[in-house]
């Protein structure tokens, strides 16, 4: 099917630039719109495009903006609130300008889990279907991991890039896999700073806003989002989980961004690896081939297919699940991923051979107490293990073991026996590896009865 002509979803606006006398603008004094939220009232577009500048250029100051964002916490925003402070946000900044990138654009976003690598795998296999991949991606914190810091566990990868840079790849290879920018959508940079320190993370608004708001600034033709739910997730119940991803779809089509969000399970870990360059080591096997891990691949091929029939690439998501499959079987995807790695500065000898990507100094076999099917792999519990052997981090400044992780070698509904290896730990020493296997025994649950396999793309909003 070829390609659609259209240039792309162009960002809804054109930033003005600042002037002296925007922190006063006249009829709008900020201390107005913390008291009008917080009594209730909607804002006007006006009033959130006075937010985002505000936040953007460092017109308010920081005591004001978490006012406001407590009061939209406790008061909320309905759908038109939320286009319009998406809109704004975007608009705080510059857009990708991907103007002349003649292949349909698309990304995806995760809202998070233990073991999610299916970008790492997703960006080159998209791109070797014929879409422009602006991957703008994020660190770990806490249980889940982040994107950046498995992409950094290649040596000399680089993430932190310039928009030339961004667009030159973008044009030249059709993937680009980056941290966001200064200049991307600057508005959200400073609220998810203060959310983070204010307890005003979780409000629907707030987390829809952050979302979208780069993405729009990536001008895209298709976005699909991986809204993640279970007890590795941000969401642990499938009905917060479906609120999100509706609200996030609605603000999206508001917004004339093409979006479908896919429900998918977190109870326990996605793929056999958690842990950074382990993770490398999972998406590098997906493109070669390897289909052991069916549940990271049903996610992979689920979310590739619909970025594909969003794009119009394919007639329907399974037509694009399928071209997905065979950009595995031609090992294409792998050969962009290969380019990809060399384009961004990184070591390309680690896709030929995995072997050669950071190890921890330390690795300790998980043996099985009992005969029995493994019942639960609690993901939450296993995210923890990860950040105690040292592949994740506890506060933002932390440093990474990228060697450090588990690797999963019995998952819920596998047969174990007395004795028998489950998993493999690693880590830098003796005493993390003691901590990590506590961890790992917490999530573990074996009993004798086989459990009922739960699907893991459990629904599609559109």
């Amino acid at each position: 099917m070829s390609s659609p002509s259209a240039p792309g979803f162009p960002m809804p606006c054109a930033p003005s630039s600042p002037t002296s006398s925007e922190r006063s603008r006249p009829g709008m004094i900020f201390l107005d719109l913390i008291a009008k939220k917080r009594d209730g009232g909607r804002h006007t577009p006006e009033e959130l495009a006075f937010v985002a500048r505000g936040a953007a250029r460092g017109l308010v100051p920081d005591y004001q903006l978490a006012a406001w964002l407590m009061a939209v916490v406790c008061r909320g925003m309905d759908e038109r609130e939320t286009v319009e402070f998406t809109r704004a946000m975007a608009c705080s900044g510059r857009s990708l300008g991907l103007d002349g990138v003649a292949r349909p654009k698309a990304d995806k976003h995760s809202t998070g889990g233990v073991g999610d690598g299916v970008s790492l795998a997703l960006a080159p296999l998209a791109a070797a279907c014929g879409l422009a991949v602006p991957m703008m991606s994020g660190r770990g914190l806490g249980h889940t991991g982040g994107t950046l810091d498995k992409l950094e566990s290649i040596k000399g990868f680089k993430v932190r890039l310039g928009l030339a840079t961004i667009r030159r790849l973008v044009r030249t290879l059709g993937v680009c896999m980056f941290g966001q920018t200064g200049t991307l959508a600057p508005a959200d940079r400073t609220l998810y700073a203060l959310r983070d320190a204010t307890a005003t993370v979780p409000a629907r608004p707030l987390i829809v806003g952050s979302i979208l708001s780069k993405k729009v600034a990536e001008e895209l033709d298709a976005l699909v989002l991986d809204v993640k739910v279970g007890s590795g997730a941000i969401f642990r119940d499938a009905q917060s989980g479906r609120k999100l991803a509706r609200a996030l779809v609605k603000t999206s089509k508001g917004l004339g961004m093409p979006t479908v969000a896919v429900l998918t399970a977190m109870e326990q870990p996605l793929g056999r690896y958690v842990g950074n360059a382990l993770e490398i080591r999972q998406a590098l096997m997906i493109l070669n081939g390897d289909e052991t891990s069916a549940d990271y691949l049903e996610c992979l091929l689920t979310i590739g297919g619909w970025m594909l029939k969003l794009s119009g690439m394919a007639k329907t998501a399974g037509q694009g699940a399928a071209m997905m499959h065979e950009r595995i079987k031609d090992r294409s995807g792998l050969r962009l991923f290969r380019e990809m790695v060399k384009a961004q500065g990184g070591t390309t000898s680690v896709v030929d051979d995995p072997s050669l990507l950071p190890k921890a100094k330390r690795s300790r076999r998980i043996l099985s107490t009992m005969d029995g099917y493994i019942t639960r792999l609690d993901a939450r519990r296993i995210g923890h293990a990860a950040v105690l052997l040292g592949a994740g981090r506890a506060y933002q400044e932390q440093e990474l073991d990228y060697g450090a992780g588990l690797e999963l070698i019995r998952k819920v509904g596998d047969h174990v026996k007395k004795g028998e290896r489950i998993a493999v730990i690693h880590a830098a020493d003796e005493a993390k590896l003691t901590l990590g296997e506590k961890k790992y025994r917490e999530a573990l649950k074996v009993g004798p009865n086989r459990p009922r396999q739960s699907p893991v793309v459990l629904e599609i909003l559109k």
